[in-house]
């Protein structure tokens, strides 16, 4: 059954994730429920709740899955594999390794606007690969660098928003790493 999930199911949800990747919560939680309740339906595991089940089950939140295709795809336009469409740009920096650099936003812009310039794939995945540890991010291979990088995600707690559960944050990779900064 968790074949036919991921290869059936998962496969739609996570289609072209790194382009389009929902911030708001609501949406977040709508994509999330079509796990939930598949996950609901496993007998062995009815009583646990979601964030259990995914744990169990060794299955990343689709949250979770999404900024991990968002970061793997920053590490290919960064070796090349990928076209750099958006002009992304990397620097190095000689304590944090190379980073990607974050484009400005125009002083004085509407809410709307810096929503949808937090969100974009320019903004997030810079975002996103700066938060990923040097000695992952200056992996060459990328197979090593898939590896290291789930191994990274797994060592953070994966709660993300769902109807009914009370969340610490909004579980992006974003906000657990800068609270384990604190």
């Amino acid at each position: 059954m968790l074949t036919l999930y991921k290869s059936l199911v998962r496969s739609i949800l996570e289609f072209n994730s790194p382009v389009w990747n929902p911030t708001k919560v609501g949406e977040i939680q709508a994509i999330e429920g079509v796990q939930k309740t598949f996950t609901s339906r496993i007998s062995a595991l009815k009583s646990d709740d979601y964030w259990k089940r995914l744990k169990e089950m060794s299955l990343m939140s689709l949250q979770r899955r999404r900024e991990r295709y968002i970061i793997l795809q920053v590490w290919k336009i960064l070796h090349g594999v990928s076209p750099n469409d958006i002009g992304m740009k990397f620097r190095e920096n000689s304590r944090r390794g190379i980073i990607a650099v974050t484009p400005p936003l125009v002083r004085g812009c509407s809410q709307r606007n810096q929503s949808l310039y937090d969100g974009s794939f320019a903004v997030l995945g810079a975002r996103l690969w700066n938060v990923v540890p040097m000695k992952v991010r200056s992996l060459k291979t990328f197979l090593s660098f898939k590896e290291k990088l789930s191994d990274f995600l797994a060592s953070f707690p994966d709660t993300p928003p769902v109807r009914g559960y009370s969340c610490a944050n909004t579980n992006s990779m974003l906000d657990w790493a800068g609270a384990r900064r604190l």
